[in-house]
This record gives structure tokens, C-alpha cells and sequence, in this order.
């Protein structure tokens, strides 16, 4: 007759749910948006204008506080979710719309350095890989005439494939010769910018008769179909980075490459025993990532400018790895994470335009978004979370190979 362990309490789910990496993002950016709103009300003039007579009428500065956090947070959500001002329904989801045409290139670009993050590999260079992404679809995209749907199929492809050599580059210097990888994708991007501000000062790829840094006009049939009409910006780009996300998913979870990059990515050494070339996932992990990045490229030459810039790729590739990071390195965390970071860009510029509240804002809050998603046990600390191990509680398996099975081990 065997002996079987009492079932868990319920407390003991909830416990590992509060200790989960999902609720500790979720509370940075809570977080986040609480610091960033005491400084949205330090600098309102009327929250300055009533801490003269605070201790007369405390309420005054605690009501005139809430009123300019929350506007700017109202104005915020309005300009990047939802806008019931809007006289037609196609108005009022317009700025959904956006959020999700500026969320297409940081959801493809921070699943670039979320697979690198997989592998090992902190890839700082996606804004280089952008860079040179968007040049090899842009010069296919303005030069090349080609039949509808070819072209622009053409277009993403030169797109990937541009950025994929730049990021194997990265991979073949880390493999073969030990270079860091932070160092060298920081020089390659500037190298990238550079090097496509020199293209568009050349006859291949300036417009005839400008004297400025810009490349012709890409043909229709290069560009991306608007997804829901003419009235929105919105493209099919957006349709290719959830596919990404999929794809993205698909490799690290159930394909065999995705099994040898995240063993290279755990440990190095013990893969290269296991008899798993180290070289190889380095130079793959970091040409998908290279690729993805291309893909954003594509999103910003093919269906948002329309045209090739020095500034085509922003800050986007910067911004993909705090999109990564706050993703904890997984494609639909990552996914989430871009189009929270769609709205954050989206929404800022109405905020400041109805509420005066400066667009830095949404920087700093960002950057503390970082630096709380850097920093769990400041979190767990102030949240009063329980670490991973108290998420057991007092039945707790008695031995390790238990714990792996339960997956007590978070």
C-alpha cells in the first residue's frame, strides 16, 4: 500500500502566479506609471501654484495633483486606444490604429533581441540591422519595377536579408574570434548610420534634384496595403509582425534549432559537450535576429515613410531592447510589450498637445519601466510579493527531482 502526498491548497497556485515573472513586469510598469505621474504633478504650475497655502488647504494641492496625473494619463489613453470625441467610429479607434502602425517595428525588432537574449547574446545593434534592412528594401523598392505583389514580397525579402547579414556578421566576429557582441553591434551601428547617410548622397540612391539625404519615392507595388483603408496608417506590416511572433514562438519552442540556440543561450560550454555547435548557434542566433530587425526596417521604408531616410529607423532599435527586456525574452511578452511601448509613443503626442505636459515624460517612464524590470527584488520588496522559493509553502516536494516535476522551481 503506497502513501500519497495531500494535494496542494488552492494558496499554493496563487502563490506561484504572485512569484511568476508575468506579474512582476506587470507591477514595474504599474509602478512606472505611478512615479511618472508625481512628476507630471511636481511640474503642473497649478499643483505649484497651490503647495504655497498647503497646510490652510491640503486639499487644494492633493486634488489640483490628481487632476494633472490623471489628465495627462486620460489624454494619453485617448491618443493611443480610444477616442470617444470622435464623430464616426473609424475616428475613435484611429488612434488604436496608430498604436499599432508604431508597435510594428518594435514588435519585429524586439523579437530580434529576444532571440539573441535566448542564445546568449545581448544584441545591442538592432538599430543598425534596421538601418541596413530598410536600405536594401528601399533601393529594391524605388529601383526595381516590377508587378504588383512580386515586388513587394521582393522588397521584405532584400529587407531580411540585409539585415541578416549584418547580424551575422556580429555572430561570425563572436564565434570566431571572441569579439564581445555588445562592443561590436555599438560600433556597427554606427557604422549602419553612416554608411546610409553616405548611400543617399550618392546617385543610386538620392532623388534627382534634391540636395537632401533622401532616397526616391518607393513604387505602389513596393508598398505595404493599408490594412484597414486609405483613412488609417495602419498596414500589412503589422499582419507580418504578429506572423513573426508565431514563427518566433514556433522556433525557440518546438523546433530543433530553437532547442540548441536556448541550450547555447543556458550554457555554452555544457552545449559544446552535448556535442552542439556553439559557432553555428551563435552565427544563427544572430542572423534571425538580424533578419527580424530587417523586417522592421521594411515595416518603416515599405508601409510608414514610404521613402528611405538617415532617421528612417528612429529610436526603434534602441526602444526593441527595452521592449525585450520588459518581454523577459518571450515572442507574445515581447509582442505585448511593443504595443504597450506603440502607445506610449502614440499617445504621448496628443497628452502634450491637449494637457501640456511634456512628451519626456513617456521617456521617463519608459526608462523606469527598465529599471524596475531590472530590478525584481525592488519590486517583489515593495509589493510585498513572496519570493520564488515561498511559493511552495509548506508542502513543498521533498526532493529535487519532485520540485522539476511540480515545477516548484519558477
Amino acid at each position: 500500500m503506497t502513501t500519497q502526498d495531500p494535494p496542494a491548497p488552492e494558496s499554493s497556485l496563487v502563490a506561484r502566479v504572485m512569484t511568476g515573472n508575468a506579474v512582476v513586469a506587470v507591477l514595474a510598469v504599474m509602478l512606472s506609471l505611478i512615479v511618472g505621474g508625481v512628476l507630471i504633478a511636481v511640474t503642473d504650475e497649478r499643483v505649484a501654484a497651490t503647495a504655497g497655502y498647503f497646510f490652510s488647504r491640503p486639499q487644494d494641492l492633493l486634488g489640483a495633483a490628481w487632476s494633472a496625473a490623471s489628465g495627462a494619463y486620460i489624454a494619453l489613453f485617448q491618443g493611443a486606444v480610444f477616442n470617444p470625441r470622435g464623430d464616426t467610429f473609424a475616428r475613435m479607434i484611429y488612434p488604436l490604429t496608430q498604436t499599432l502602425t508604431v508597435a510594428t517595428p518594435l514588435i519585429c525588432a524586439g523579437l530580434g533581441v529576444a532571440l539573441a537574449f535566448r542564445a546568449g547574446l545581448f544584441n545591442i545593434g538592432a538599430q543598425g540591422q534596421i538601418l541596413i534592412g530598410a536600405s536594401f528594401a528601399g533601393w529594391v523598392g524605388f529601383t526595381l519595377h516590377l508587378p504588383v505583389g512580386f515586388h513587394l514580397l521582393l522588397v521584405i525579402a532584400a529587407g531580411m536579408i540585409g539585415g541578416a547579414l549584418w547580424g551575422a556578421l556580429v555572430g561570425v566576429l563572436k564565434a570566431r574570434t571572441g569579439a564581445h557582441e555588445v562592443i561590436v553591434t555599438i560600433m556597427l551601428n554606427y557604422i549602419a548610420a553612416n554608411l546610409v547617410l553616405f548611400l543617399l548622397s550618392t546617385p543610386a540612391f538620392q532623388r534627382p534634384g534634391s540636395t537632401n539625404p533622401i532616397s526616391p519615392q518607393l513604387d505602389a507595388t513596393a508598398l505595404y496595403p493599408p490594412l484597414l483603408g486609405t483613412g488609417f496608417r495602419l498596414h500589412w506590416g503589422f499582419v507580418l509582425a504578429v506572423l513573426a511572433t508565431v514563427v518566433v514562438w514556433w522556433l525557440l519552442n518546438r523546433s530543433t534549432i530553437g532547442f540548441e540556440l536556448r541550450a547555447v543561450g543556458a550554457n555554452a560550454h555544457a552545449a559544446r559537450t552535448a556535442g552542439i555547435s556553439v559557432t553555428k548557434g551563435y552565427i544563427t542566433a544572430m542572423a534571425i535576429a538580424g533578419a527580424l530587425a530587417g523586417l522592421a526596417g521594411v515595416a518603416q521604408v515599405a508601409g510608414t515613410e514610404k521613402v528611405l531616410t538617415s532617421g528612417v529607423a528612429a529610436s526603434f532599435g534602441f526602444d526593441a531592447i527595452t521592449v525585450a527586456l520588459l518581454g523577459r525574452s518571450s515572442p507574445w511578452g515581447t509582442f505585448a510589450a511593443g504595443v504597450l511601448f506603440g502607445a506610449f509613443r502614440a499617445g504621448g503626442v496628443t497628452m502634450q498637445a491637449s494637457t501640456g505636459t511634456s512628451i519626456d515624460i513617456v521617456l521617463v517612464v519608459q526608462s523606469l519601466i527598465v529599471l524596475f524590470i531590472a530590478a525584481p527584488p525592488l519590486v517583489r520588496a515593495l509589493f510585498r510579493l513572496p519570493t520564488a522559493g515561498a511559493a511552495l509553502g509548506p508542502r513543498a516536494p521533498r526532493n529535487l527531482s519532485a520540485a522539476a516535476t511540480t515545477g516548484g522551481a519558477v
